[in-house]
């Protein structure tokens, strides 16, 4: 049945004033206001009804009505005292009279500016098919002009040519002579890089006369370079920004840095002698982990001159933007762009292609690389690697694309992709439960840029959808449409929000870190929530996120975090865990103090932070005396859940620039305070100490180092190294006995977290695949799901039972599974063990099972490469325990036996083996326990992968921006569960009326505080614009409980409502319920629950959570079908009245079977004399089954009829 009219003819019903002051009023002019371009300018009929549908003529009451006016009624002049009805009207408006003619061509843009934007602006006209003076046609719909954004290109800036060299300053002795050049530049706000001038020496010819400087104070020295003062003393003072001197560090001036001048010395100072106090005097002072400083002196009129310096922690650099992958047509050109960070900053870039250097002098690149006149051998990987005194470091690469002349920038044809049915739906003839729905692959494409050089093409093109067909999938008893893929071609890539979120709770308890700061480098990006909620929004061109959270009341550690990103699914959930700071003790300044690391209940320290006498600084250098507040708080990797509070994500970066991975035996964060004002004091030279027995892989001994967190990277940096030295009895043990420590000596400046790290190069991946159910089909692979490993190390002597991590990574699936790095071992396979979890929108998947018996074929990995790898789920030897984690050995694989060259455990340079191997490789599963729950999109769209989104008039969700999910809540009296389903179509819209948008199937779920009751949060099509977002559309609802139900309550509010909005769907059907979808989002009172996100998980998430809970604010869940209900249906079981031959056998087994055996002699007789009897065609097992009741029945009967005569 349809639910409106023809478009053309009527409008919508509309009710802007309800009756109330001194009366109903619905003036033409307000609802223009409220309802622009859904009411025509000159309307030719209205008609006007109350809210009960009866006509303005019928009431009996005085109204007014105008078509230029619009409708009213006053409320004092109706008879007897009434007041007016609340009325709604409608208006007729006449046939289209007038059109547009085609656009015109865009005009100028309004800027001539380089690296401008400005607008363009193009023009058609309104024209007449009638005869008709021109006020009496009605005006066009919609806008006259079109604007859009143009802009011009980059500004640029290039120097000329050099000029002739000048004279030579002298003409002996050593001069100078320049050449000048010019930088040419389109605009003020670019500038050229390098210098206009360039010195040669000259003049080298020694002269023949002496020095010729004029000193105003003191004399020239030996070489005539500056002048010098006897007697004067410049004295100098250089120290760390915690106030810890800085000793060692090398003092020189800066017209000449590398003579060496002088060193500081244990308390930072130096002395330069014969420095003139009536000279500035500019010095340049650096040290090793330090960023060099230059500084100028100060002097008085006694002649003393000083200079003070502070020096910063040396940071290596760091790429902030990396280069982007591009496709371009050959011929074409493209510019690839890369920027790092670090101090001092870098000052060196190569580019490189396929790991082959290019020619700097070629392509006369620096911090940009361009490639004009692309030819197909230029397609491949670039990246970029920058250096400076402090270290390298590269870019992720970068894919460039070359599409040959000729050749198109997309496949035409769609790929195939499986669309799984519901489960009442079976194909004749194939029985398949999946439908090849097609897609697009997705993949970057040439398409048309408005400007081809740029860092990044903002949006870009990708290979989309150009067509879409309908077509008809039959199943058996019902039919169902579909939107399958026809033709791809070169499309803007859609760009969803990329969004991080979180919860940020501590490790021990739970505790929420409560408006906790949010950093992103320097910069405060935001701030938790109450119950320690987060969400950060990521530009679309970040490649690796770096989030430190910073508890401003100082009850947790600093803790910096990596975050992995879903660019396709746009939001990927973390539960961040940190570490409650360890509660300060006192100590004194002016002794040495020895504070223990890693206490465990039965178990030593793993080592000790001894801090010498007199150590402790203020800010100014001062030294610091009295009694210190001492906080040090240690994560212990013995701990298992302290793997999840591991700052950063354990990873430094080479000489090379190579990222690469850290094995950890500790961290440690020191918080150091004054016992009167709380002021921070830095700590001066430290000793760490760490036991060797609790180094279990003795190679790792000599490789040992110290490492600092740069909590604006993320990357642990290089500190300092080891010595080992033996001691019997001491550091805390009563117990006389030889130890063996290593001890490293470091510096605690403004970094306050440290780990005890090794480089580790035994390293492979492991390959894991997360699916919808535990039948672990292929088409049913999930994206974005977070899977975690943590390298554990085995107990002495034992395979199993984990005593410590040492490593801690995440990664997120894609199309084809994840690749985990791991550390591994040829040698034993026990010697590495890993611990490994999958999570997704804040939901555990449950992992393949291990136990009553070892299954290969759920699991995933063959023989006998299993057994080596000893597979345990966490509830292997404990069924209680929670079934969402496995344990694995990681035994390097080795190549010579072809059991181990399939996976699931790749060797590190396998990587690309490892990402592209195929579904039937080995590999380790996890699935979501997700039973009795289906979703069918007439339009297919992936809801972890939002570049999927169509823009259609039948996509389940319009906005690929902003989803809104909606859910009914539906209670159900029954001793069982109910499957209950939505079915959902247009209501309104002319392009949808009566067209599936989908269908929602749900089992309804168990209230454990009542009896025989359950409930089901049922998701609908929400109403609202479609894609083109032109006009609204009422999504016609029908939910429909599986079985013998029946509807016994219906929400009254929720009533109300759809009565007072119409039109009003029909809904007769006791055994089901129809509505027009409400527009407004409703809530729990309503028994709706609607949730709006940038995420399609996230919105239906909370919106299950709060439909549980029943509330519109809260969470839940546990179901409560006492809150927030919609709609009530009566499911009783159906009753046997007869007795089963099940029972029948129980009881009499030899009288049942002679009966049956008569009954089957008697019916194929009597088939036998129906020869002309019409033959039904069944499939095999139904017809079995149905010949099969029949044969029980009629037995059933005829042994009651006999009992009954021998009674």
């Amino acid at each position: 049945r349809r639910y409106s009219v023809c478009l053309t003819e009527w409008t919508s019903w509309f009710n802007i004033d309800h009756p109330g002051g001194n009366g109903d009023y619905e003036r033409l002019e307000a609802i223009r206001f409220y309802y622009r371009e859904r009411v025509c300018s000159r309307p030719t009929a209205m008609e006007a009804r109350t809210t009960d549908w009866v006509a303005a003529a019928e009431t009996g009451e005085v109204v007014h009505s105008s078509l230029e006016k619009g409708f009213w009624c006053i409320n004092k002049e109706q008879p007897y005292g009434r007041t007016c009805s609340n009325y709604h009207v409608r208006f007729q408006c006449p046939p289209e009279q007038s059109f547009w003619t085609e656009w015109g061509e865009w005009g100028p843009c309004t800027t001539t500016v380089c690296s401008d934007v400005g607008i363009q602006v193009r023009q058609r006209s309104c024209m007449s098919t009638q005869p008709m003076p021109l006020l009496l046609v009605p005006a066009c719909q919609g806008h006259h002009s079109e604007r859009r954004e143009c802009s011009t290109p980059p500004c640029t800036a290039k120097w000329s040519p050099w000029g002739r060299w000048g004279s030579c300053s002298v003409t002996c002795g050593g001069g100078r002579r320049i050449r000048r050049r010019t930088c040419v530049r389109t605009s003020e706000t670019v500038q050229c890089t390098g210098r206009p001038t360039e010195t040669q020496k000259c003049g080298k010819s020694t002269c023949p006369v002496k020095c010729q400087r004029v000193c105003a104070e003191g004399r020239p020295d030996e070489d005539c370079s500056r002048c010098v003062c006897d007697g004067h003393v410049l004295h100098g003072n250089v120290h760390s920004v915690t106030g810890v001197p800085v000793a060692g560090a090398l003092v020189a001036f800066a017209s000449r840095p590398k003579v060496i001048r002088a060193r500081t010395d244990a308390k930072g100072h130096f002395r330069l002698q014969g420095i003139c106090s009536s000279n500035v005097t500019s010095l340049i002072i650096r040290k090793d982990k330090f960023a060099p400083v230059t500084v100028s002196s100060s002097s008085n009129s006694t002649g003393l001159s000083w200079v003070s310096a502070v020096l910063r922690s040396a940071e290596k650099p760091y790429i902030v933007k990396h280069p982007e992958d591009k496709v371009r047509y050959e011929g074409g050109r493209v510019l690839l762009c890369c920027k790092a960070t670090g101090s001092p900053a870098p000052d060196k870039y190569y580019w490189y292609h396929n790991d082959t250097l290019l020619d700097r002098k070629l392509y006369k690149y620096q911090e940009e690389l361009v490639l004009k006149d692309l030819k197909p051998e230029q397609a491949g990987q670039y990246y970029c690697k920058t250096s400076s005194s402090a270290g390298s470091i590269k870019s992720s690469p970068a894919s460039l694309t070359v599409i040959a002349k000729g050749a198109p920038a997309c496949n035409s044809t769609p790929e195939a992709h499986l669309i799984r049915l519901p489960l009442d739906c079976v194909q004749p003839g194939t029985n398949s439960k999946f439908y090849n729905a097609g897609r697009c692959p997705h993949n970057k494409c040439a398409g048309s840029l408005d400007f081809d050089m740029r860092c990044r093409d903002g949006g870009g093109f990708c290979c989309g959808v150009q067509a879409m067909e309908t077509r008809t999938i039959d199943c058996g008893s019902y039919s169902l449409p579909i939107r399958s893929v026809s033709q791809c071609s070169c499309q803007k890539c859609v760009q969803p929000t990329v969004l991080v979120r979180g919860r940020v709770v501590t490790a021990d308890n739970g505790e929420p870190l409560r408006f906790g700061h949010i950093y992103i480098g320097k910069e405060r990006a935001g701030t938790t929530g109450y119950q320690g909620g987060f969400t950060i929004q990521v530009t679309p061109d970040t490649q690796r996120l770096v989030v430190n959270f910073v508890d401003p009341a100082q009850k947790f550690i600093d803790t910096p975090k990596v975050f992995i990103l879903d660019k396709k699914g746009g939001s990927i959930y973390h539960d961040v865990k940190v570490m409650r700071k360890q509660a300060p003790i006192d100590i004194d300044s002016g002794e040495t103090n020895a504070i223990n690391l890693g206490e465990m209940k039965g178990e030593d320290p793993i080592g000790q932070l001894v801090i010498p006498a007199n150590s402790f600084h203020k800010d100014n250098g001062d030294i610091y005396e009295g009694t210190v507040k001492a906080s040090v708080t240690f994560i212990d990797p013995r701990n298992i859940t302290t793997a999840s509070a591991t700052p950063g994500d354990l990873n430094f970066v080479d000489p090379e620039g190579d990222m690469l991975p850290l094995r950890t035996y500790g961290m440690f964060s020191v918080d150091f305070r004054d016992e009167s004002n709380k002021e921070v004091l830095g700590a001066g030279a430290v000793q760490v100490l760490l036991d060797t027995q609790h180094v279990k892989m003795q190679e790792h001994i000599p490789k040992m180092k110290l490492w600092s967190l740069n909590p604006d990277t993320g990357v642990w940096e290089e500190e300092g190294d080891f010595s080992s030295t033996t001691t019997t009895g001491g550091h805390g043990r009563s117990k006389r006995e030889d130890r063996t420590f290593l001890i490293g000596n470091m510096e605690i400046r403004e970094r306050r977290l440290f780990n005890l790290d090794v480089p580790e190069n035994r390293r492979c991946y492991v390959k894991v695949r997360a699916y919808m159910s535990d039948k672990f089909l292929a088409v049913e692979q999930l994206e974005g799901v977070v899977i975690s490993l943590i390298n554990l190390e085995p107990k002495p002597g034992y395979s199993a039972n984990p005593r410590a991590w040492g490593r801690f990574d995440s990664v997120i699936t894609g199309h084809n599974g994840a690749c985990l790095p791991a550390f591994c071992d040829a040698q034993r396979p026990d010697a590495y063990t890993a611990y490994v979890t999958a999570m997704m929108g804040g939901e555990e998947l449950e992992a393949a099972p291990s136990s009553p018996k070892m299954n290969p074929n759920i699991i995933g990995v063959s023989q006998p490469y299993l057994d080596k790898i000893d597979y345990q789920r966490s509830d292997h030897e404990d069924p209680a325990l929670k079934k969402t984690a496995f344990r694995i050995n990681l035994p390097k694989p080795n190549q010579n036996n072809l059991d181990e060259t399939n996976g699931p455990i790749y060797p590190y340079q396998n990587l690309i083996a490892c990402e592209n191997a195929p579904v039937d490789a080995n590999h380790f599963r996890f699935f979501r326990v997700e039973k009795d729950k289906y979703e069918y999109n007439v339009v297919p769209f992936e809801e972890t992968d939002l570049t999927t989104w169509t823009g259609d008039y039948l996509s389940w969700w319009p906005n690929p921006q902003e989803f809104r999910a909606c859910f009914i809540k539906v209670k159900v009296h029954g001793q069982k569960e109910v499957m209950v389903r939505s079915r959902n179509l247009g209501g309104s819209h002319p392009e949808t009326i009566d067209k599936l948008y989908g269908i929602r199937d749900i089992r309804s779920t168990r209230d454990m505080r009542e009896a025989n009751t359950s409930a089901a949060c049922v998701e609908f099509k929400c109403s609202g614009m479609l894609f083109d977002q032109a006009e609204v559309d009422r999504s016609l609802i029908s939910i429909i409980p599986q079985g013998n139900c029946r509807r016994i309550a219906t929400n009254s509010l929720l009533q109300e409502y759809l009565i007072k909005h119409p039109p009003v769907a029909l809904s007769n059907d006791s055994h089901a319920f129809t509505m027009l979808a409400p527009v407004d989002p409703l809530g729990h009172n309503y028994g709706i629950y609607t949730v709006t996100d940038q995420n399609p998980r996230v919105a239906k998430e909370i919106a299950i959570g709060r439909c549980f809970d029943g509330t519109s604010d809260g969470f839940s869940r546990e179901m409560k079908s006492d809150s927030g209900v919609a709609l009530t249906f009566s499911c009783p079981e159906r009753k046997i009245n007869r007795e089963s031959l099940f029972q029948r056998l129980q009881t009499n087994p030899g009288l049942t079977l002679s009966q049956m055996a008569r009954d089957m002699r008697q019916m194929e007789g009597m088939q036998v004399q129906r020869s002309s009897t019409r033959v039904v065609a069944y499939p095999s097992e139904q017809q079995g089954r149905t010949q099969g009741r029949r044969v029980v029945t009629t037995s059933r009967r005829r042994t009651v009829a006999r009992m009954q005569q021998r009674q």
